[in-house]
């Protein structure tokens, strides 16, 4: 069974395109595309001059199964990625127990393909419990299915155990995953170092703390010669550092997220403690240079950052309060805001969205080219809304975006060309 796609907006991020067009799918992979005459087929999708894109693939995404179910499960947040335009969840392994073993990684796997309608691959923790002391078994988490390896924001502090394990990651040609910050310097802080966060009494972290971290783990992947990606890079120090590296032939890639290249660390005003995330929000400075990185392709990727707080650890004193903001519905259309401002073209976006990612991870997707699997997202760039939080599909509702003018709405989500959500 053939289904066409036409009258559409084709975003396609690896020829840079943004132009009329029509898609052709069969057997859940693409068939062609074109500007010309459309051919026959049995399904035809009319897609309303709208935009139709590669689907997202999300890195670093949240899912707290096992552990805290209350917070989100792979049923909500698979409908949430699906409403999302996500179509390929990336998620962490920062769970309750971490994702340490090959039996809770079939654990996960297992809930995952019963419970979300999209793709999702599992990332395995780098250390035993992520405690930094013992690495795990990396070849037999591999063997079960671990795209990635990564202990999420608990920086490794020991050396000589990160070296260890990255130094076995280059055997395997596994991918590893950090989190750039010095964690002596950045423990305990809330907001980033300045003027601001002086004026409202926050604990603050200097943004050198970021280029300290990424400056250790660049010595060591120059050391042992690993497949490494930083998870967020989000202050303008830090990039000097992430050029040196790529620029000396290192086989470094970098991401950063999607709040942290919307918002900056005056959205905090009075102490919304929806606005704490980790890295703290940085400058306006900072926020407008990364959006430049990855306008001109030094930071990679773009992510979510996905992670589900409920009521009871959001509302707190700043300080007190847990870090984190749920953004599988809302990536999208606040992506969108760099496209209405001119910063990223489409293209340019759905690079760091869904190529990219794609292509670190030894993906199909993330693109339009013939036998790509016909992971999709029809969505119209334009459409303005109020965004209202008790409208997400996550069982977590901690979105800084709550209450806020957007545009952007995705209409359609496609995984191996059948529909996974439909607006209504």
């Amino acid at each position: 069974m053939k289904t066409l796609f036409y009258n559409a907006r084709l975003i396609d991020p690896e020829a840079g395109t943004d132009a009329p067009g029509w898609l052709l799918v069969e057997g859940g992979r693409v068939l062609g595309s074109g500007s010309g005459e459309a051919p026959k087929a049995e399904t035809v999708i009319d897609c309303g001059g709208k935009c139709l894109a590669p689907g997202i693939v999300d890195i670093g995404v949240k899912v707290c199964e096992p552990g805290e179910r209350h917070k989100d499960s792979y049923r909500s947040a698979g409908l949430a990625a699906a409403a999302g335009g996500v179509t390929t969840m990336v998620t962490r392994p920062d769970t309750l127990p971490a994702i340490d073993s090959p039996e809770t990684l079939e654990f996960v796997a297992r809930r995952a393909q019963e419970a979300a309608d999209v793709t999702v691959l599992a990332m395995a923790a780098l250390t035993k419990g992520r405690e930094g002391r013992e690495m795990t078994e990396i070849s037999f988490l591999m063997d079960a299915g671990a795209v990635a390896f990564t202990d999420c924001d608990h920086v490794v502090t020991d050396t000589k155990v990160l070296t260890r394990a990255l130094s076995y990651a280059r055997s395997l040609g596994a991918l590893v995953i950090a989190h750039p910050q010095e964690p002596v310097l950045s423990a305990g802080a809330s907001a980033t170092s300045g003027k601001f966060s002086s004026l409202k009494g926050l604990p603050a972290v200097s943004p050198m703390a970021e280029r300290m971290g990424l400056d250790r783990d660049i010595a060591l992947i120059e050391m042992t010669k690993a497949r490494y990606h930083a998870d967020q890079i989000t202050a303008s120090r830090a990039l000097p550092a992430l050029e040196r590296a790529k620029n000396n032939g290192f086989d470094v890639t970098a991401g950063t997220s999607i709040h942290h290249l919307t918002l900056n660390e005056l959205d905090v005003a009075d102490y919304r403690t929806f606005f704490k995330v980790k890295p703290p929000l940085r400058s306006e400075e900072d926020r407008m240079a990364v959006v430049e990185a990855v306008r001109e392709g030094l930071i990679d990727t773009i992510s979510s950052m996905h992670t589900p707080q409920d009521e009871e650890s959001k509302r707190l004193p700043f300080e007190e309060a847990a870090s984190g903001a749920v953004a599988l519905e809302t990536l999208l259309p606040a992506a969108m805001r760099l496209y209405h401002s001119g910063d990223l073209t489409l293209p340019q976006l759905f690079k760091a969205l869904a190529l990219n990612p794609a292509k670190r991870l030894g993906l199909e997707s993330g693109r339009l080219a013939k036998g790509a699997p016909a992971d999709l997202v029809l969505f119209d760039p334009d459409k303005p809304f109020i965004m209202d939080r008790e409208t997400l599909r996550s069982k977590s509702k901690n979105t800084p975006f709550d209450g806020q003018r957007m545009q952007g709405r995705v209409l359609a989500t496609y995984v191996g060309g059948e529909p996974v959500y439909e607006a209504n």
